[in-house]
Formats: C-alpha cells, structure tokens, sequence
C-alpha cells in the first residue's frame, strides 16, 4: 500500500508518516518548509519505505506510480502562521486542494482532508456535531484559515459527488504533543514554554473560554482508522477530545505539573477567538470505533520531559 502525505514534515503530518511505516506502508512525504521542520522526519530519511520531496502543493502535483491513499495536511495550522502567510495559507487549502484532488482523481486514491474545528467558527451551539454549520467571519482576520477550510471542504465534496473519489473530511480539534513547533503561539506550547522558563503564563481573556485537546497518539489512531475503514465514503467526521476546559484550567495544570512558579498574567482577548470548543464525537465512535484513550493531564506527563529538553536547549 502507497501513500501520499502533504504537509509531511509539520506537526500531525510527521506522526502519520511514523504511523503508516510501522503498519507496513509505502510512504511519500511531500513538504515545502513553510512551516514544517526537517527534524520532524529526518529520523525517517534512511527508511527504506520513505521518500521524501521538497515541493509546495500550489504548483502542479503528480507522483509517479499508485497511489492508494492522499493524506492532505499541507496548511499553516497555528494563528502565527496563518496570520503570517495569509494569502498562502488560502492558496494551500485552494489551489493545494484542488491539486491533491486531481491527483486523488487521476490514481482513484482514497483522498483524507485534514480539516479543522474553525469551520464551527466561534460557535453558538455545543457541542459541535458534524451537521451544524458554524459561524464564521468571511471577512474577519482568522477568516484567512477558516474559510480556506471551508473552501477545501466544499471541494473534496464536490469531487466526492461529480467523480466519484473517495473522500473522507476530518475536523481536527486542538491536538498536541511531540514535534510541535515550541514557537507557532497555540495554547500547549505558549504555557509550556513560559511554565519551564518561569515567565509569567499569559491567559488571553479571563480565562473561561474553552478548549478540547487531543494527544497525539490518539489523533494519530483516528486518522488511521478513518484511512483505512472501507464503505464510508463522503463521511464528515469530528476527531478531537471531549473533555473540554477552561484555558485557566490548562494553564493551572501546566503549571503545577511542571513544578513551575510563573504567575499567570491575562491579556485581550484576540478578535473572534472562540469562546467554547468541544466536539461531539458521537460519529467517531460508532463509525471507527474510536474514542481517545488520554485524559489531557495523562497526555501532558507525557510530553513535558521533551517540551523541557527542547525549551531549556534553546536558552
């Protein structure tokens, strides 16, 4: 089995490149840098089932040979970066699209869309279940990823209904874990820098809006059930934690499981940052079987001892 992952060398696109090797697969990463790391994948260089090419999915896409499966992950996934690369970051989840369709098109591959909860917007419902439509700013400044989302949705659907690919969307709640970018400003990340720094800990608003976070191990698992699970083609389905908190929460767990004495300072509140996110994952589990094993304070024992490593290197 060959498999095709864009966005390879970011953070869930370099785990699903580990998880495909392990379960035997042909893997192609394909990454242009933008905001991937070489460090995420070069363990896997001399691996004799992975190929990596340097290239941006806004340019005419073709790999030579079968391809049973597109996994389309390429896309600036933090508000740092899309903020940064706003016009890329629509043409990624535009053009980029359009390309991994095709090319989905042209091998008759099974195509996964790496979506997101910011197609719900700042949601006025929760939880959010897979039917509800959200409410999104078209012209708002973190439209430049939510809309590009909905736009890559919308597509994938389009090819599902007029040429029949296989597609499956996956809305990608908060995850976390190894091989995060210490510096793209999504929440684990921030505290687990100011906590083991012992900078203060910023808290934008007063701290009561909510969030939902996966591990990585489990959002790797469901990606891999949602891949290779057969008869289940145009399938929308949520894939994050249930156990939502409030970011205070968060921030007071980091703190006390890092041994940190930073204080905990509160700042404005970002335009149009959501005020609650909590998937249903009802889909999830009665169609994959599928419900996320980590409780975030057993996730993030986890991961602190390479958060430290990594943070205190860098000092």
């Amino acid at each position: 089995m060959r498999v095709l992952i864009t966005g390879a060398a970011g953070f869930i696109g370099s785990h699903l490149v580990e998880k495909y090797l392990k379960e035997g697969w042909e893997v192609i990463g394909l990454d242009n840098f933008l905001t991937g790391k070489v460090d995420n994948i070069e363990e896997f260089f001399s691996h004799p089932n992975f190929t990596f090419i340097k290239y941006d999915v806004t340019n005419f896409l073709y790999v030579k040979g079968n391809l049973d499966l597109i996994l389309h992950f390429a896309c600036p996934a933090s508000p740092i970066h899309y903020m940064k690369h706003k016009i890329h970051t629509m043409k990624v989840d535009s053009i980029g699209t359009l390309h991994a369709l095709g090319l989905a098109k042209e091998k008759r591959a099974r195509f996964i869309l790496a979506s997101s909860s910011e197609v719900y917007g700042d949601p006025e419902v929760t939880p959010q279940t897979e039917d509800y439509r959200g409410n999104v700013s078209p012209t708002g400044p973190r439209s430049v990823y939510d809309e590009a989302k909905r736009f890559s949705e919308a597509l994938s659907m389009a090819y599902f209904r007029e040429h029949g690919v296989d597609v499956r969307i996956a809305r990608i709640f908060n995850t976390y874990g190894t091989k995060m970018d210490l510096n793209d400003g999504r929440v684990i990340p921030n505290f687990m820098k100011q906590a083991i720094q012992g900078l203060p800990i910023t808290v934008f608003g007063d701290g009561t809006q909510t969030r939902s976070f996966c591990y990585i191990k489990d959002m790797v698992e469901a990606i891999y059930r949602l891949s290779t699970k057969d008869g289940i083609a145009g399938q929308v389905i949520n894939l994050g934690n249930p156990e939502e908190l409030k970011i205070i929460e968060v921030a007071t767990l980091i703190k006390e499981l890092t041994g940190s004495s930073s204080p905990i300072e509160f700042k404005p509140l970002p335009e149009d940052d959501p005020k609650r996110r909590k998937p249903d994952i009802t889909r999830a589990k009665e169609i994959l079987g599928w419900t996320p094993r980590y409780k975030l304070k057993e996730g993030l024992s986890e991961v602190i001892p390479w958060f430290r490593e990594r943070i205190l290197k860098k000092e």
